[in-house]
């Protein structure tokens, strides 16, 4: 009897960190997944012809406009995703990431940038998920992209 209360005893501690574990990875699972990156170690050019980047600058994350944004965004990775879009956070001006260098943002701004590398929209206030799905829409790359796929189906 001893034997089996020191196995169950084992077993029992060791159900959390499994528990833990499983959690963690189904987390990073999740991240990997997501659209949703952070972007101060990204450049434009690693999107080329690949992914529409939209970008998210604001000087902290608690900026108001940003958490706005972010949640938008993540309300309807969906049908962001259909679209090819990468979404980019930088909250850390400190950091003078490439993005920022190029970009050039002053407190948030939103960015929408095109597969082919061309600036789509840029904008000073949070942007909801319909109104960056219409302007990539409007893009003559983005019409062919639908044309295809509907010929495709």
């Amino acid at each position: 009897m001893t034997r089996f209360a020191v196995l169950l005893l084992i077993a029992l501690a060791a159900t959390p960190v499994a528990a833990q574990d499983a959690e963690a990875a189904q987390t990073e699972s999740e991240e990997e997944d997501s659209i949703i990156r952070d972007g101060t170690d990204a450049t434009l050019d690693e999107f080329l012809w690949v992914a529409r980047p939209v970008i998210v600058f604001a000087d902290s994350p608690a900026d108001p406009n940003f958490v706005q944004q972010m949640e938008e965004l993540r309300a309807r990775e969906s049908a962001l995703a259909e679209r090819d879009v990468v979404v980019l956070t930088d909250t850390d001006p400190s950091a003078d990431s490439e993005l920022r260098r190029e970009l050039r943002p002053r407190g948030f701004m939103l960015v929408v940038i095109g597969k082919d590398g061309t600036l789509i929209a840029r904008k000073p206030l949070p942007w909801s998920e319909r109104e960056i799905s219409r302007a990539i829409d409007k893009e003559p790359l983005r019409q062919q992209e639908v044309r295809e796929r509907g010929l495709a189906d």
